[in-house]
């Protein structure tokens, strides 16, 4: 283990990062910690680690499900949520746009205005 290592962000890149950030910031009620032109960071209200958003110009969206040959997701988030229909109409409300596929009922795909998938879900 390394001394004083500790987790303090996961960072997506999307073609406007502070854009992005903004859509997040909106979704999950997350206050802006820190932001410069290209990057932002989010934290969440009672701590632990927070999400950041890079602007890359040469950001390819992920498709979900995978293809072969097309640009492949290399992770998804996940939020748990009390009532599934009305937080996805949110994220809808916000930019989202719901996956053609759902794999589960208890589970909700969607994409983020840049296009990364993020999954609501209940627990049953």
């Amino acid at each position: 283990m390394l001394t004083g290592l500790r987790w303090s962000t996961v960072c997506l890149e999307a073609l406007d990062g502070p854009a992005l950030a903004a859509f997040y910031r909106e979704l999950l009620g997350w206050r802006v910690k820190a932001e410069e032109p290209d990057w932002a960071l989010l934290a969440p209200p009672n701590g632990g680690p927070g999400l950041s958003f890079q602007s890359d110009p040469g950001f390819v969206r992920p498709v979900w499900p995978t293809r072969p040959g097309e640009q492949q997701l290399m992770m998804h988030l996940d939020f748990e949520v009390d009532d599934l229909d009305a937080s996805s109409a949110r994220a809808v409300e916000l930019g989202a746009t719901v996956g053609d596929f759902q794999p589960q009922d208890d589970v909700r795909v969607h994409f983020d205005p840049a296009g990364h998938p993020f999954c609501l879900w209940v627990s049953t």
